[in-house]
């Protein structure tokens, strides 16, 4: 296949794709997959511009449905250059300066000479990249007069009356102006999921995504079925003229929202560092937000320096799209592995064939467990999309036949010690019962040293196999007993790396009692479950003594785990390892006061968004020594929820339930007082 053959083959590729995407609202590629297959294209016209033509899916955007009349746009829609790391966005800032100053020419942001290009800050302004469907709302003396899709940026479609029964969306602005707003009609994520249950409910097709919904509610014919979506808009422009325009982005925005327009959050910052930080910062935060955002978008601020860089014939060379990597994509599950948990359940593996996601290299993906499997029907040889649940674990979402497509083999026998495997009563999947399990005693070790658990530094999966395979640990309480020379035994450790495991074993001795009832790994029993019986339980042997009713009285404690927790602390070999370990020197201190006088004891609180002078930790380890719960999830439970800054779903599901929202300052001064 020659050059020009390839092209042609990719460029039929994405404008079928773009059809799916932006007409028949029915994407059959992820987005990395389209942006791979666009980038490729763009890399050979670059390299043989001669072969360039006017109806390029490069030279152009989107596409235009035949539902809605089709009007030209006044001022034409562009697309957004996109960066996928910090190098690229580098690269973008490099050759702003340039262009601006012909001095910075001659200097580069990656030349280790010249660093004098990177102590230029211009003032470039930060928000979130909606993931929607982008519009252009005309007004004219205040009045909204017509709303077009983008289309393929030269002609929209002409969607006014459904664009009416949106109604974050003004129809009369507060100043009798002239302008032509952009923006990006969405739908709340909260929203999203009740429109698919109900179209389940109905036996009717789901969306995909909420971008996906938000296109098909938007673009109706019948404008009552838009009305009864939950539809909303961020506004992040506006076109003005006269002397009295905006002189900068930022300026734009902050008259919009004066005008009456919900504008997408502005961050002005000082050149690429800035942004950076800013782009870290929106990464770190947006899973708590109500609606999609699949980047950063980040525009040079002045509006004149805006017009000095202009556009290409594509996009604006002052504003470009940070992304963030891909959430899901698609690859090939090559067969199915078994392993067992450290509670002895066996766990469906999918060992797929190798993918860039999320910022690292996937190979394995779990299936949870066999209710799972024949939900999404897998088979060995299917085609599988896989994203990260919580941006973490890889997790199939849904597969696909193809020819090489074939069942697998249930597991009979524990694929680790072989001993046959049991299904329990009113529980989901297959289990290993024997206690002596080499897996399940590498599970339990490895939780027990964890982060939130007993967090022991420099132990990881190599030597707690070894410690394990060697005979020379049955359980945590024999970590206390291991010496120096022990662990010099073992492969690639050295005396130095040995006298880092000794001290923080030895430094773990003194811990938190919610720690340490965390790391024993009793079913059903994390963190925050931890953190509650610490509230009712002085000590270990109060718990131990705890009958069934005591524990069941706990708010926060369900059937389920009380009966678990019950039956731990009646286990002899259980007492036994856990006599062993405080014998060893462990010292597990209840920093939570017992009182029945706490004012805030048995109070529920949900913190949603930044505080500026607390950690979510720090917040929630004071509640909880004041007697309060601090669940995750907004409920009719939930006594008061405190907001910080760049709030949630959350927040908005508190205001529907009327629960009460502290600021961070009401917060403080509860405390005090």
């Amino acid at each position: 296949m020659d050059i020009q053959e390839k092209i042609e083959k990719l460029r039929k590729e994405i404008e079928l794709n773009s059809y799916l995407y932006y007409v028949e609202d029915n994407p059959k590629l992820e987005d990395y997959e389209y942006d791979k297959l666009f980038r490729e294209l763009e890399a050979l016209e670059k390299e043989h511009p001669d072969l360039i033509t006017p109806d390029s899916p490069t030279q152009r955007v989107g596409g235009v449905s035949e539902k809605f009349e089709a009007v030209a746009h006044k001022n034409r829609l562009y697309s957004l250059e996109n960066a996928n790391n910090e190098d690229e966005l580098k690269r973008w800032y490099e050759r702003i300066l340039k262009d601006l100053d012909p001095n910075v020419g001659q200097m580069s942001l990656f030349s280790e000479v010249a660093k004098a290009a990177e102590d230029i800050k211009i003032p470039l302004a930060c928000e979130y990249k909606i993931d929607g469907l982008a519009i252009a709302l005309t007004y004219k003396n205040g009045r909204f007069v017509q709303g077009l899709t983008r289309g393929d940026g030269f002609i929209g479609e002409d969607i006014t009356n459904n664009i009416k029964t949106i109604k974050s969306i003004p129809l009369k602005l507060f100043e009798p102006v002239d302008v032509e707003v952009r923006g990006e009609i969405y739908m709340p994520v909260s929203s999203f999921e009740k429109l698919n249950k109900k179209q389940e409910e109905a036996g009717q097709k789901t969306f995909a995504n909420p971008r996906n919904a938000a296109a098909g509610s938007i673009r109706q014919l019948d404008p009552k079925i838009t009305a009864s979506r939950d539809l909303s808009i961020w506004v992040y422009g506006g076109i003005f003229e006269g002397k009295d325009a905006p002189k900068t982005h930022s300026g734009t925005m902050k008259k919009l929202k004066e005008l009456g327009f919900k504008t997408n959050k502005i961050t002005v910052v000082e050149g690429v560092e800035g942004a950076l930080k800013c782009i870290q910062k929106i990464d770190e935060t947006r899973k708590d937000l109500d609606f999609a955002t699949d980047g950063v978008v980040i525009k040079v601020d002045s509006i004149h320096s805006q017009n000095e860089l202009g556009f290409t014939s594509r996009v604006p060379k002052w504003a470009i799209a940070y992304k963030f990597p891909p959430e899901a994509v698609w690859t090939k599950l090559l067969r199915v592995d078994f392993q067992v948990g450290r509670t002895g359940v066996i766990t469906p593996v999918a060992i797929l064939e190798p993918v860039s996601l999320a910022g690292s290299v996937v190979g394995r993906a779990s299936l949870y467990n066999f209710d799972e499997i024949k939900r999404l029907d897998i088979m060995e040889g299917d085609r599988v999309l896989v994203k990260k649940a919580a941006e973490i674990i890889p997790k199939v979402l849904k597969a696909e036949k193809t020819d090489d497509s074939k069942p697998f083999k249930m597991p009979e026998n524990c694929p680790c010690c072989h001993t046959p495997l049991i299904e329990k009563e009113n529980e989901v999947g297959l289990w290993c019962p024997n206690p002596e399990c080499t897996d399940i005693l590498k599970g339990k070790i490895e939780y027990f040293v964890s982060k939130y658990a007993m967090d022991i530094e420099g132990f990881g999966e190599s030597i707690i196999a070894q410690l394990i395979d060697r005979n020379m640990v049955k359980s945590w309480a024999d970590l206390y007993k291991l010496t120096l020379f022990d662990f010099m035994k073992l492969d690639l450790i050295k005396e130095k790396s040995a006298t880092n495991l000794v001290n923080a074993l030895e430094a773990s001795k003194n811990c938190k009692m919610s720690k340490f009832l965390n790391a024993l790994g009793i079913r059903l029993v994390g963190k925050e479950s931890a953190d509650i019986l610490c509230q009712y339980f002085k000590t270990i042997d109060e718990l131990k003594a705890a009958s069934l009713e005591d524990l069941s009285a706990i708010a926060g404690i369900g059937e389920k785990m009380a009966k678990n927790i019950y039956e731990y602390f009646k286990n002899e070999d259980n007492l036994k390892i856990i006599e062993q370990g405080l014998s060893l020197g462990i010292k597990p201190e209840n920093t939570y006061t017992i009182s029945d006088n706490l004012k805030l004891k048995g109070k529920s609180f949900v913190i949603t968004g930044t505080l500026a002078e607390f950690s979510r930790d720090k917040a929630q380890e004071i509640l909880k020594s004041l007697g309060a719960k601090t669940p995750s999830a907004v409920s009719k439970n939930t006594d008061y929820v405190i907001a910080g800054e760049n709030p949630g779903s959350k927040l908005d599901k508190a205001k529907a339930l009327g629960i009460t929202i502290l600021n961070e300052e009401e917060f403080k001064n509860m405390l005090e007082n």
